[in-house]
Parts: structure tokens; sequence; C-alpha cells
């Protein structure tokens, strides 16, 4: 099985070249290998490599950027997914792509299901509700995973970001108003890997579709920084902030250029009944990848 591989140095393709290098004959390509923002040359690659499987990891991610950016967000969010779908279609091959919780709104009480309307309240969130609609509207043999709160070992985070913030200031200031699941990468990634298997298994009896996939369980971003910062204290770090110094606020005492979901929970009902898989609390990918991160200097 080939199976080409985009956004390698990402947080999830970082953690997708291992999943899959069992699975097939992997092509991992980074955006200085082929801009996505590029239609020649997206379509090119593809039609070079001619795989079974795209795997679609890569995206424009810088939230608060796209807001200035939107054009560009919406090049690599929405055009590049429309183009891969397109090539796939092509090719009879498979699409695998990765969305997200900010195709909604953020203000419903409960955790959004696959059937919710998405309203997207800035730029990223509607570049990549697009990408979606593209893929859906381009190829039937789609499986997009909306997913939320990603953290890695690897790459940027919210987890190495309050590491390193604490190692240099006395007090942090976290909202605890927004509500999320943190989902591992490589929990995405041996699921994807999990999925490629049973598609090449049941060909076009594969459920296709659109699903959730998060882990399990909830928090809001000052719990969760404390539980970094308690688990990096126990690891003897030297801490000039730690868990009783950061301090709760809320979403409206700290001001960013785009607007944040205060509820990104998914529920995972129709993936996990859908596919016979449980999926683990989000402390278990967190301890797991604390674990790398405190055992460095």
């Amino acid at each position: 099985m080939k199976i080409l591989l985009t956004g390698k140095n990402g947080q999830v393709g970082f953690e997708l070249q291992r999943a899959l290098a069992p699975v097939g004959e992997v092509h991992a390509v980074d955006s200085g290998d082929c801009n996505l923002a590029d239609e020649a040359r997206l379509r090119a690659l593809v039609r070079s490599y001619e795989p079974d499987v795209i795997v679609n990891p890569a995206a424009y991610t810088a939230v608060d950027r796209a807001e200035s950016e939107h054009v560009l967000a919406h090049a690599v969010n929405a055009t590049a997914p429309t183009i891969l779908a397109q090539e796939a279609d092509r090719l009879g091959a498979r699409l695998v792509h990765y969305s997200t919780d900010y195709v909604f709104d953020g203000e419903k009480s409960t955790p959004y299901v696959e059937t919710d309307e998405p309203a997207p309240v800035g730029a990223y969130g509607r570049s990549k509700l697009d990408g979606e609609r593209g893929i859906v509207e381009t190829t039937g043999r789609h499986l997009i995973l909306r997913t939320c709160w990603v953290m890695c070992a690897h790459g940027h985070n919210f987890a190495k970001t309050m590491l390193r913030l604490a190692r240099d200031q006395d007090s942090l200031n976290v909202v605890n108003d927004q509500w999320g699941a943190p989902t591992s990468a490589a929990l995405i990634a041996d699921v994807t890997a999990h999925l490629i298997l049973q598609m090449s298994r049941e060909g076009d009896r594969f459920p296709f579709g659109l699903y959730h996939l998060s882990a399990s369980g909830r928090t809001q971003w000052h719990d969760y920084a404390c539980r970094v910062l308690e688990s990096a204290a126990a690891a003897g770090w030297p801490l000039r902030t730690h868990a009783s110094d950061v301090q709760a606020i809320s979403t409206h005492e700290y001001r960013t250029a785009a607007r944040r979901p205060k509820n990104s929970l998914l529920d995972t009902s129709l993936f996990r009944s859908t596919f016979g898989m449980n999926l683990p609390d989000w402390k278990h990918g967190l301890d797991h990848i604390l674990q790398e991160l405190l055992s460095k200097p």
C-alpha cells in the first residue's frame, strides 16, 4: 500500500510517520517539499506518486493570524484538501483528513455531535469547514476526523508553552471557562493506522464519512496548566511558577484576535460504536507526553 502523508513535521504528522510505517510504503512531505497553497505543485506531487491513500494532517493552524491571513488560511485549509480529494477520486484512492472543533461556535452546553450545524466564529474555523465541505462534495472515499486540543511531545503546544513560561515567570494567568479534551497526536495517529488497515480489508464496504475523534473526559485550560506544572514540580524541574501560582481568568479577560469556542467537547459515540474502539481519558495521553518532556533537561 502506498501512502502519501502531508505535514510530516506537525504534531499529528510526526506521529503518523511512526504509526503508518508498518502499514505501507509512506512518502512523507512537508511545506518545503510541497507548498499546499501551490495548486500545480500539489497536483504534480499526487500524480507523481500515485498513492493508494492520501493522509492530510497538514493545515494552517495560526488561529489569531488567520484573521489577517484569511486568504492563505483558506488556500491551505480549504482549497488544498479539495484538490487532494479531486486527485484521490481520479486515482480511486482514499483520503484521510483532519478537522477541528473550531467549525462550531462553542455555545452548545453539551458535547457536539457530527450532525450539529457548524457555525465557525473565525477565519480559521471557516477555512477548515470549507475544507470539509470541499472533500465531501468531491469524493465518497473520504474519512474526516474532527479532533480538538491536540498535544504531543514534538512541536508547539499548550503543555510545552506552560513549561517554558513557568521557568521564566513568577505567575501565569490561564482561562478557566473554555472546555475541551486534550487529545494526543499519538492516539490520533494510532487510530488512523488501524482505520487504514480496515479500509484495505473492507474496500468500499468501509464506513467512510465524518467522525469526531478525541480523548475521553473533559477539562479547561486552567486545570490543564496546573496538572502540567504539578507533574513538572514532582519531576524536580526548576520552576518559578507552581500550580498554586496559576491564576484562573475568564475568556473576557484574555483578549485575542480570534474568538475561541468555549465548548470544544466532541461527542465520540458515533466513532466508538462504528469502529468498536474505546478512547482513553485525556490524562493518560498527557501523562505519557509529560514523561517524555520532563525527562529532558
